[in-house]
């Protein structure tokens, strides 16, 4: 399986502060819909994990992607998968949304 880096999502926003509006890198959340309605990042693209394969059209190759979950897991794989097909900047977010809520805005529910 392909090496996937691992960013933390401090820093992940030093790297792109403008994340949400600039488009310059993609935030790739894969949890499920319920899960976004418990805690979301502003500005993230949404598509389940189970989803990826039969949606990689709307992906762009030649942008980062920084993939994301609860706690890192799912997005690890996902990463990988994406890695494997034909997407050579992928990261997978440490932590995922468990660890940006402690890391950047405590605003967002921990669950």
């Amino acid at each position: 399986m392909p090496g996937v880096p691992e960013l933390s999502p401090t820093e992940f926003v030093e790297r792109w502060p403008d994340y949400a509006s600039d488009g310059a890198v993609v935030l790739l959340d894969v949890r499920e819909h319920a899960e976004l309605t418990q805690a979301a990042v502003a500005g993230a693209t949404h598509i389940p994990m189970r989803e990826v394969p039969a949606r990689l059209a709307e992906l762009d190759p030649d942008k980062p992607l920084v993939v994301m979950c609860h706690s890192g897991g799912r997005s690890r794989r996902v990463a990988e998968f994406l890695k494997g097909n034909g997407f050579p900047n992928v990261f997978n977010l440490m932590g995922g949304i468990d660890a940006w809520s402690a890391q950047i805005d405590s605003r967002i529910p921990r669950y």
